[in-house]
């Protein structure tokens, strides 16, 4: 049995500590937060948690095994060194840091302590993200050609990060994860702050991968609708992935491709006209069984604990993300 600490539970706090109450592996011992209102709450809800708004409390308690870092991304960093050098294994919120710098002293201090550091990014351990990893490893989808991504809303507007930082950490982690985590060529960000200043309502963000795979990512919290969508192109097969609809994945048997040439016409200088296969075919909607993806991700937490299991969310794949956050930041230094 693991016994948890929790630190934060403001905004998505309440879901990571909701399922960590109810899987069996895991004790939850202790919340941390500095809001004696959350505080109340977590003990309206778990009287038997621990409550406390000192950080220092878990870590100083030597049976407290591992702490969930869910608090203001400004603060991931700072917690989670003090939580590795107190013995404890981590699991933080997606984005894992502000900078790579950041991320590669919190891998640092994991393996001086020898404890895991994992970042939360839950979308890993989606049945749908995974199924589409299948059919890209498998081949069925043939050459990657693009993927684009669109992350919608008009809701809840942040302060602290802006909508690159809070959105695209998700898109960038499923396509890194598809790709098999490789380095992009070119990263370019266009992003404007329309509310706040200097904090991006909208980003544009467009990679250049090896193979000319070419990745655009679009995400907004100012637009009038809710999307969570994902089309990946390939020579053979596209697929798209909705997020909110009821069939998650479509698989399309589409594409064009060239047949062959078609010879000289002397009327146009002698140039060669290439005649093109277009494919239409049959449209597969695979029954998918879901889990809860952060049901999912605390167990691959659990075991990388327990059973030493490879963590897929560990500091290499934080690293990337945060690399093409940070330098796509700095592509883009002008906010409009």
């Amino acid at each position: 049995m693991v016994n948890i600490a929790q630190a934060g539970v403001g905004y998505w706090g309440p879901n990571l500590l909701r399922n960590l109450v109810t899987n069996g592996r895991c004790s939850v011992r202790t919340v941390v937060d500095p809001s004696v209102e959350r505080q109340h709450y977590v003990k309206s809800i778990y009287p038997k948690v621990d409550v406390t708004g000192d950080f220092e409390e878990i870590c100083r308690n030597p049976e407290i095994d591992a702490v969930i870092i869910s608090t203001p991304v400004a603060t991931h960093y700072e917690l989670a060194i003090k939580a590795l050098k107190a013995g404890k294994h981590i699991l933080v919120e997606k984005p894992l840091a502000r900078s790579v710098r950041e991320v590669e002293e919190i891998g640092e201090a994991a393996l001086k302590s020898g404890r895991i550091a994992m970042v939360g990014h839950t979308f890993l351990f989606n049945a749908a993200v995974r199924y589409i990893k299948k059919l890209i490893d498998s081949g069925d989808l043939g050459d990657i050609r693009y993927i684009y991504s669109q992350r919608l809303n008009l809701g809840r507007i942040r302060s602290d990060v802006d909508a690159l930082w809070n959105f695209a950490p998700h898109d960038i982690s499923i396509i890194q994860y598809w790709l098999g985590d490789p380095t992009p060529s070119s990263i370019v960000k266009r992003g404007v702050a329309y509310v706040q200043e200097n904090i991006d309502d909208v980003v544009f963000l467009n990679l250049i991968y090896p193979d000319r795979v070419m990745a655009n990512i679009h995400v907004s919290w100012l637009d009038p609708h809710r999307v969570r969508s994902m089309v990946v192109v390939g020579s053979k097969q596209m697929v798209v992935y909705d997020d909110v609809a009821e069939n998650k994945v479509a698989i399309f048997d589409k594409g064009i491709d060239i047949k062959a040439a078609l010879g000289q016409n002397m009327d146009y200088d002698n140039q060669h006209f290439k005649a093109f296969d277009h494919r239409s075919g049959d449209v597969l909607l695979p029954k998918i069984n879901f889990v809860e993806p952060l049901k999912m991700e605390i167990d691959h937490f659990l075991d990388c604990i327990e059973n030493g299991t490879a963590c897929i969310a560990g500091i290499d794949h934080a690293k990337k993300v945060v690399g093409i956050l940070e330098e796509a930041s700095n592509s883009d230094r002008k906010t409009v």
